[in-house]
């Protein structure tokens, strides 16, 4: 993998029943926050039609590398790392289309 390939975070979060509000405020500000940094492409947020799924919320996003991501992560400010959700996110490469 070249270090200027682009990846992709998917990011499944475990939001308990009545957090919903709370958890979509939180997304929003990290996305608006993300959005602003270089090397970010878009995201998009996913609900499950299933209530009772395991990850009821999945963040898919695109960025042109991953140390651009990596590097809007470290930003102190990025108010992302004070959502009180667990979640599972890992970057991932395409290799077959």
């Amino acid at each position: 993998m070249t270090s200027e390939q682009p990846v992709t975070l998917i990011n499944p979060f475990e939001v308990p029943a009545g957090s919903e509000e709370l958890f979509i405020g939180g997304w929003e500000r990290a996305a608006e926050f993300l959005s602003t940094r270089d090397g970010y492409i878009d995201s998009a947020l996913h609900r499950s039609l299933d209530p009772s799924a395991d990850f009821r919320f999945v963040n898919v996003a695109h960025w042109r590398s991953r140390e651009a991501f990596e590097v809007a992560l470290r930003d102190p400010a990025f108010p992302g790392r004070r959502m009180p959700f667990a979640s599972h996110a890992a970057l991932y490469t395409v290799i077959r289309r």
